[in-house]
């Protein structure tokens, strides 16, 4: 199925809760994923919340990585998003094992399939609902 991007959804549990609440070490930590992608880093923003939780993207050239951490349930959502000629895989590993996720999952969804049917796209999705496509 050819596609014009890859977009794997990290479902992390069972991370450090500590390391989920420092902004520092998660910038750092999705920095070192786009190098390690050999992605192009185009800018990045990051925010902490108050009384716990970080949230950022990494914009670049290929597209982008995103996180949202919910320190509280040691979880964190990470979203990386690519086309072009990266290795998306190299960053999930690497930010798995920084994250020390005891519980990762990654769900690879293949985007901008464009000589698709209805059918093709929903089992490319993994068959979720149809949600207006």
């Amino acid at each position: 199925m050819d596609a014009l991007g890859t977009q794997l959804l990290l479902e992390m549990r069972g991370c450090d809760p500590g390391l989920l609440d420092d902004l520092g070490y998660i910038q750092d930590v999705l920095l070192a994923a786009a190098v390690e992608m050999d992605a192009t880093v185009l800018g990045h923003t990051f925010h902490k919340f108050s009384p716990h939780g970080v949230t950022g993207i990494v914009a670049i050239a290929e597209s982008h990585l995103s996180i949202h951490t919910w320190p509280e349930y040691g979880y964190a959502a990470v979203d990386i998003f690519t086309c072009g000629n990266v290795h998306p895989e190299r960053a999930a590993d690497l930010i798995v094992s920084k994250m020390r996720s005891r519980e990762p999952a990654v769900f690879e969804v293949k985007r901008g399939i464009l000589k698709a049917t209805r059918e093709s796209t929903l089992a490319a999705l993994g068959g979720e609902h149809e949600r207006g496509i």
